[in-house]
């Protein structure tokens, strides 16, 4: 069997979906994307097509190391988000071809089950008590939210006050036996994020993601030492040695993604080593369905797996494409009582609907992330 074909599709609202095709006419899928650069990926995917075209795809690893190593010049978003989605595929059909789901072939399927979470609100949440209602009413146990929009360096007294409201709105509409997760985007500077996470911790938040962004992970301890709630980041770090100096600094989560920190092959690791530290993992996942199947054949054969993030009804999404607008069964990726179950289809174990991928593609996406100001004009963290 050899990989004779690959080819990209920009996919509203946000994707890139690469298709890998072998000449014994098996297919796999990935989604190998940096939400605003879908187009620099899909040129990455291009030269990285000239080496696999022709291989055998059953020898993952060999691929993985060349694609990430072959080229001299390592790592960044683009690239290792192209490699995420081919390693994706390639995972997707040697499942296909042993006839196994990809969790059996990570060592078999520790949980029946993965518990996953939903979004509320966007950017800037407001009628956070209605939004985390209904979740519940859906059979959520875990919701996220945006702590904040714009956030001052230093926060003003209301500025703190205001997260500390939406958060005991999340918290009254969820009462004591689910969860919420708190996201800072990377917007707080340090003497923000000291401000904020202890004055949330009353409410007992299950996580605080990204308090900090990502290029200063090595003040992470400083602020772990400080916060009494449980600190998460990694969805902008894009391998192991990105991830080491977060264990090292006691963060409590790991939050890789699946489609840009290196694709199956390198989250399985990432995650032991978070293991190794004690740390838990909570893959990030806004995207579509082809990253959420992979992120879930990952969490069901990881014993230190938290919870899954999934993009149901996401804000960035629209009524002509949630996540399972591409999807021809939904049935695999459908959420019971706050969890998706265990399948055991072999690959990813989900049917991507070709027709309509095609169709999309036709008039693809130039999704962008909004650029933010602080009063006085300068950058603000978005």
């Amino acid at each position: 069997m050899k990989i004779d074909r690959i080819e990209t599709f920009l996919v509203p609202p946000r994707w890139l979906f690469c298709r890998v095709a072998t000449d014994d006419g098996i297919v796999g899928w990935g989604e190998p994307v940096v939400e605003g650069r879908a187009e620099v990926v899909r040129a990455a995917i291009d030269v990285l097509a000239e080496y696999l075209v022709g291989e055998d795809p059953l020898r993952i690893e060999h691929h993985w190391q060349i694609l990430t190593k072959g080229g001299f010049y390592r790592g960044g978003p683009v690239l290792s988000s192209a490699v995420a989605g081919l390693d994706q595929a390639l995972w997707d059909i040697a499942g296909q071809a042993y006839g196994a789901p990809v969790h059996a072939l990570l060592g078999g399927p520790l949980r029946d089950r993965a518990r996953v979470y939903a979004w509320v609100g966007g950017d800037e949440p407001s009628e956070v008590a209605d939004a985390v209602a209904a979740h519940v009413s859906a059979g959520m146990t875990a919701v996220k939210m945006n702590a904040s929009g714009r956030l001052s360096l230093i926060p003003t007294v209301r500025e703190v006050d205001d997260i500390v409201q939406r958060v005991a709105a999340a918290r009254d509409a969820l009462g004591d036996d689910r969860d919420v997760a708190i996201d800072l985007h990377g917007r707080a500077s340090l003497p923000a994020a000291r401000m904020i996470l202890p004055a949330v911790a009353p409410l007992r938040p299950l996580l605080v993601e990204e308090p900090l962004v990502p290029e200063q992970t090595h003040l992470l301890g400083d602020l772990v030492r400080c916060s009494p709630v449980p600190v998460a980041t990694g969805e902008r770090l894009y391998d192991r040695a990105g991830f080491l100096p977060a264990v090292q600094a006691g963060v409590s989560v790991v939050q890789p993604d699946l489609s840009h920190a290196g694709g199956i092959s390198e989250v399985r690791r990432i995650a032991a080593l978070a293991e190794t530290y004690g740390a838990l993992l909570a893959p990030h996942c806004p995207l579509g369905p082809i990253a959420l199947a992979a992120s879930l054949q990952v969490a069901l054969a990881t014993p230190n797996f938290l919870i899954q993030e999934q993009s149901m009804g996401i804000h960035y999404h629209s009524e002509s494409a949630d996540l399972l607008s591409y999807v021809a069964d939904p049935a695999p990726l459908r959420i019971v009582d706050g969890h998706i179950a265990r399948w055991d289809r072999p690959g990813l174990g989900i049917q991507i609907d070709e027709a309509a991928v095609r169709r999309a593609d036709a008039s693809g996406h130039a999704w962008r992330n909004p650029v933010w100001r602080h009063e006085d004009g300068s950058f603000a963290e978005w």
